[in-house]
């Protein structure tokens, strides 16, 4: 079988786990590119799908290393090929899966960067919104940091999924996989000031300009661009950065960066973990635990607190303990 054997299997894998998995255009993209790496590798070594076996993925994870890839990045090309390995086997083009058989050398999980309370406060007190513009980045930064939400799912948000007399948002995440999220207060407010603002921001000018005096159709997104078009993933993490950009403590700051404020600070808390995975769409609840990475001073005010013996004065005789 030639190379073009490859183009035809990793076009019906990436269909077939587009329609039973319903991973988002995004994740369909990184398998996409991780998989035409491994099938470029094949082309030049010459490399068949029925010669595939763990020599050749050891072989093809070395190259990987060479290139200068973490092992962290390895372990995604890995699980990319994982499930075309299987498909050759559920077809019959090979008779063994030879992902199992490769170990990666652990490492260690990069703990996630957050901001204190009082940071988050000044970035989102820092907005102006006097204007629609700030009214629409307030109010997703509310949702982004007061609901936990996936940068995808916050510009993909639509405002049938809104219900701001029950306070909660229905959020399709990962898999197309629905879930309720409420709504705090603050971001109820600011969600509402924006929503009633929401056709302000429309610049009919320079729309009229671009779409050569045709209006564009009404979109349903929740937070739109002065174009009238639905809010993009690069759209926000720059009104983000430009935000975030006078003060030096929160300049490195990501869009996901607010989504691990959410979990850590409800852990911190005192949430119980299992309601920060349901909040947060997580399927396994490991990959919430990550978040217990709770910080030294946090622990040491918990154990104060908490603990009978924790006073520096004891109880008993006025000694010091």
């Amino acid at each position: 079988m030639n190379a073009v054997g490859w183009d035809d299997l990793i076009d019906r894998h990436l269909a077939r786990q587009a329609v039973e998995r319903g991973l988002s255009p995004h994740s369909m993209e990184a398998y996409g590119r991780d998989l035409r790496d491994f099938q470029n590798w094949c082309r030049a070594k010459n490399l068949h799908p029925e010669q595939l076996d763990a020599a050749a993925l050891t072989k093809y994870l070395e190259a990987l290393a060479d290139r200068g890839l973490a092992v962290s990045s390895q372990r995604r090309h890995l699980a990319s090929i994982r499930g075309l390995a299987r498909e050759l086997v559920d077809e019959k083009i090979i008779e063994r899966d030879p992902a199992p058989a490769i170990k990666l050398r652990p490492h260690p999980r990069k703990l996630p960067r957050t901001l204190s309370l009082a940071d988050v406060a000044n970035l989102i007190d820092a907005i102006d919104v006097t204007t629609a513009r700030g009214a629409r980045d307030r109010a997703m930064l509310e949702l982004a940091y007061g609901c936990g939400l996936r940068v995808s799912e916050l510009v993909g948000l639509q405002l049938q999924q809104v219900n701001l007399s029950a306070g909660v948002l229905v959020v399709f995440g990962k898999g197309s996989k629905e879930r309720m999220v409420p709504m705090g207060g603050a971001a109820m407010r600011a969600l509402k000031q924006w929503l009633e603002r929401r056709d302000e921001i429309v610049n009919p000018s320079k729309v009229e300009r671009r779409a050569k005096k045709v209006l564009p159709k009404r979109v349903t997104a929740v937070f739109v661009t002065r174009l009238g078009r639905a809010m993009t993933r690069q759209g926000f993490f720059k009104a983000l950065k430009g935000w975030a950009a006078a003060d030096p403590r929160t300049s490195w700051i990501s869009p996901h960066t607010l989504r691990h404020c959410f979990a850590t600070h409800l852990i911190e808390g005192g949430a119980d973990l299992r309601a920060v995975q349901e909040m947060l769409g997580h399927s396994d609840i490991s990959t919430t635990q990550i978040y217990t990475h709770l910080s030294k001073s946090h622990l040491r005010k918990v154990h104060r607190t908490f603990h009978p013996r924790a006073t520096r004065t004891s109880t008993r005789e006025g000694t010091i303990a």
